[in-house]
C-alpha cells in the first residue's frame, strides 16, 4: 500500500544545494504547476473538525495555500507579511533568523478578538517564522486553532516548537535528513 500522500511526495521537486551548499531546497513550484495535485494538496490541508474564521497566510509561499484553503473552507483570508509591505496600520512581531533577525506584520483590524483562525504555510523548518506568527495572531486577540503545512523538515523541529506552544500542527509530507 503506498505510503500516504505519496501522489504529492512525487510532485515535490528537491534542488539540491539551494539556496547554500549542503541545503536540499523542497521545490513547491512543480505541485502548484499541477492542477490536480494542487487541489488535492488544498484538500487535504483542510482540518477535519476545526472550522476556522479565518485562514492566515505568511508571506510569501504560505500565501498560495492560504488563499485556496480560504476559498475551500469559505472563510476569510489573512495576510502575515514582512514588515513594510502593508499599507495601513500594523502591529508587528520580531523573530530570529540563523544570522540576524525579520519582523512580520499584519492589520492590527485584520482579526476581531477570539476570531479562531488556521496558520498556513507551505513549510515548516525551524519554526521560527511560524512561531512569530501564533505569537502575532495572539497578541491581535485571535485563538490559534491550528497550523498547516505541506511539508515538514521533522529534524529541524519547528512543528515540535509549535506544539510545545500549544498549537495543533497538520503536515501532508515529512522529508527526513533535511
Amino acid at each position: 500500500m503506498p505510503a500516504a500522500n505519496d501522489d504529492l511526495r512525487a510532485l515535490i521537486r528537491t534542488i539540491p544545494d539551494f539556496p547554500k551548499p549542503g541545503v536540499q531546497f523542497r521545490d513547491i513550484t512543480t505541485l502548484l504547476l499541477d492542477a490536480q495535485g494542487f487541489a488535492s494538496a488544498v484538500d487535504r490541508l483542510a482540518p477535519p473538525v476545526l472550522r476556522p474564521d479565518l485562514i492566515a497566510g505568511i508571506d510569501a509561499r504560505g500565501f498560495v495555500f492560504a488563499a485556496a484553503l480560504a476559498l475551500h473552507l469559505g472563510t476569510g483570508l489573512l495576510l502575515i507579511r514582512k514588515d513594510g509591505k502593508l499599507p495601513g496600520k500594523t502591529i508587528a512581531e520580531d523573530y530570529a533568523l540563523e544570522y540576524g533577525s525579520d519582523r512580520l506584520a499584519m492589520h492590527v483590524d485584520a482579526c476581531t478578538p477570539d476570531a479562531k483562525v488556521l496558520l498556513v504555510d507551505d513549510l515548516i523548518a525551524t519554526g521560527g517564522t511560524a512561531l512569530a506568527a501564533v505569537r502575532l495572531l495572539k497578541r491581535a486577540g485571535a485563538q490559534v486553532i491550528g497550523a498547516a503545512f505541506v511539508i515538514d523538515l521533522p529534524d529541524l523541529g519547528g512543528a515540535e516548537r509549535l506544539r510545545a506552544e500549544g498549537v495543533e500542527v497538520h503536515t501532508l509530507l515529512a522529508f527526513e535528513g533535511e
